[in-house]
Parts: C-alpha cells; sequence; structure tokens
C-alpha cells in the first residue's frame, strides 16, 4: 500500500502550511494514521497521529498546540494542519499508516506502511 503525502513548501517563520495524506483501503477500514518527520542528520521522529475509528489524536510535545491532525475519513484523507511554524520544524515529512486501535504509537516501528517524503522548508 503506498500512501501520497503532499503539502510541503518553503513558508516563513510564523508561517501556516498544511499537508496532505491519501490513506489506504477502504472507507470502512479501520486504520491509524501518524505523520512524522526528519531533519537532516537527525532521526525520524513522531509528529501526530490519529485514529479514524476512535477519533482520539496524540501529539508530540513540541507541536501540541501549532499543528492539527485530522482525517476526512470519507476521502480516505489525513491532514497535518501546521501553524506558527518555527525553523526547527523543516524537515522532510512522512505519513504513515497502521491497523486501527484505540492505542496510538509514537514509535515508527509501530507503522506499516509509509508514504514518500514532502519537504517543509521554514525560513527565519
Amino acid at each position: 500500500v503506498q500512501l501520497q503525502a503532499s503539502g510541503g513548501g518553503l513558508v516563513q517563520t510564523g508561517g501556516s502550511l498544511r499537508l496532505s495524506c491519501a490513506a489506504p483501503g477502504r472507507t470502512s477500514s479501520r486504520y491509524n494514521m501518524g505523520w512524522f518527520r526528519q531533519a537532516p542528520g537527525n532521526e525520524r521522529e513522531f509528529v501526530a497521529a490519529v485514529s479514524n475509528s476512535f477519533g482520539n489524536t496524540l501529539y508530540a510535545d513540541s507541536v501540541k498546540g501549532r499543528f492539527t491532525i485530522s482525517g476526512d475519513f470519507a476521502k480516505n484523507m489525513v491532514y497535518l494542519q501546521m501553524n506558527n511554524l518555527k525553523s526547527e520544524d523543516t524537515a522532510v515529512y512522512y505519513c504513515a499508516a497502521r491497523g486501527g486501535t484505540i492505542a496510538l504509537y509514537r514509535s515508527s516501528d509501530q507503522y506499516t506502511y509509509w508514504g514518500q517524503g514532502t519537504l517543509v522548508t521554514v525560513s527565519s
């Protein structure tokens, strides 16, 4: 299953971007979606996750209050609205998916399917 992430680009500090990801399977499938990011020289890190079945969300502390993950599950789409962007948000952002559970996971090992990355660059 190939996920399709899009929406990256160049934005100034304090600006906003919305990333999109086409989710796998039929709309009746239960799955969890996550966003991760990887900056040059750094390991991939968790950003946010959402369950399409239970509606619960989870965020990394570094983005809490600035980023919002949401889904239009009728369209098999998941979004990451990023506001008040900072230079440290610069990274390649990846969407990921796994079978649906009420628990949400921060570890990339818990996700089965991955999309190609989309680059977000925040300039000061």
